[in-house]
């Protein structure tokens, strides 16, 4: 008779797992809808959203049938033969956006680096060799290949991996004097967040975002938008370049387009895809089954105006209930963001100490984000229930009493 496997705890983390992440304490083992359980049996709520990820909650039903309904059908056939469910969750995506053309993959940095290598593979066959740098914005973040991560511009996450690849330049964020001083005919292309999203929440200016679009058609650059983040509803539209009203020639999607399940997509026309011609990129694993049919579910939900015009209604709430508390405990100096993506900037006795901030939440049994260390960051289901919202307001509310009295 065999012996009965040992309990998991967090300790094996320490012992078994590559050390590049710090889980919390706790292991949670079950979610339904904005509520988490851990091994004890603790509830916590949900106001983090698995980092943008967790569009409809956990275990949504409509999620569960249409995976395990897939999953009893045809789980991977590879890019040798298509399917049903990438070719369904395609027309759904070209006819929601611009787009004409999709490419599925599995994680935001592959849809960045599928959109890195096809600007600078329609510069190529357009204009030579020469025509191929990339402009990014200092702060940004667009993945962990060390392609993606050379674009972002944050060294802390690109230095101490040898030569960085060429061709890549970063400026300012809403800064369109300093794009344009840089800008050349050697510009490929030009990517930018309309929302940064690790670096604070900060919102890109409705003027910068039109400049940029004007910069990009002058130069004969490439527009894309990292939508990582901000798609899917997350801003109270689709994608958020709808809000703003200019139109991306490349768009990058991926967290919550899967609601959980990995993966991502990168959109574009049919001219530039055209340059991604058979055999030019690949991957394994990108438009399976499973995948392509959870987040055709879940497009169709969220791409609804119920869903849509909720986001927006739960946004003034949060924003209403933080800008009271950083008022009342001086804690938060400016509430920014859309829609379920908000950003809370900590006061200047508080810089650096969003860490701390999470700890105390997690005291008070409320899962929460940051973004940096100066910004708290909240990322929870689009169709978050207001019970849910005002509970985990409390506690959180309760944590920060907690913290700013004890200093």
């Amino acid at each position: 008779m065999s012996a009965k496997p040992a309990p998991i705890q967090r300790a094996d983390f320490d012992q078994f797992m590559v050390p590049n992440y710090a889980p919390a304490p706790f292991i949670p083992v079950r979610g339904l809808g904005s509520r988490v359980w851990d091994q004890s049996g603790r509830e916590l709520v949900d106001f983090a959203g698995g980092i943008a990820v967790n569009a409809l909650g956990h275990c949504h039903p409509r999620l569960v049938e249409a995976l395990t309904e897939q999953a009893g059908k045809l789980w991977h056939i590879s890019n040798v033969f298509t399917n049903e469910p990438t070719l369904r969750l395609a027309k759904r995506l070209v006819d929601a956006t611009f787009a004409e053309r999709v490419f599925f993959c599995n994680s935001g940095a592959e849809a960045n680096e599928a959109a890195f290598k096809l600007a600078r593979r329609v510069a190529h066959d357009r204009f030579g060799e020469d025509k191929h740098e990339i402009i990014s914005a200092y702060n940004s973040f667009h993945g962990r290949t060390f392609f993606t991560v050379s674009v972002a511009g944050q060294t802390k996450y690109s230095d101490g991996f040898g030569p960085k690849p060429q061709g890549i330049t970063h400026v300012t964020y809403n800064d369109l004097a300093g794009l344009e001083a840089v800008m050349s005919d050697r510009t490929c292309a030009v990517v930018l967040e309309p929302i940064q999203g690790e670096s604070g929440i900060r919102p890109a200016d409705q003027a910068y975002l039109e400049g940029v679009r004007r910069l990009c058609d002058k130069h004969n650059a490439l527009l894309i938008f990292d939508e990582v983040q901000t798609g899917v509803g997350r801003t109270g539209d689709l994608y958020a370049y709808m809000h703003h009203g200019v139109v991306p020639d490349i768009l990058t999607s991926a967290k919550g387009i899967g609601g959980g399940f990995p993966i991502a997509a990168m959109l574009t026309t049919s001219a530039l895809a055209a340059h991604f011609s058979v055999g030019v990129h690949g991957t394994t694993y990108g438009g399976n089954p499973l995948g392509c049919a959870v987040a055709d579910a879940l497009i169709e939900i969220v791409n609804t105006p119920e869903v849509l015009n909720g986001v927006k209604a739960r946004h003034e709430i949060f924003r209403a209930r933080l800008q009271r508390m950083g008022e009342q405990y001086g804690l938060f100096s400016e509430i920014r963001g859309r829609g379920l993506l908000i950003g809370a900037q900590l006061s200047e006795p508080w810089l650096g100490k969003a860490g701390q901030v999470l700890a105390a939440a997690e005291k008070e049994a409320l899962m929460v984000l940051q973004a940096g260390p100066d910004v708290v960051r909240f990322a929870p289901s689009l169709v978050i229930d207001e019970a849910d919202i005002d509970e985990g307001l409390q506690r959180f509310e309760r944590a920060v009493a907690r913290l700013t009295t004890q200093g």
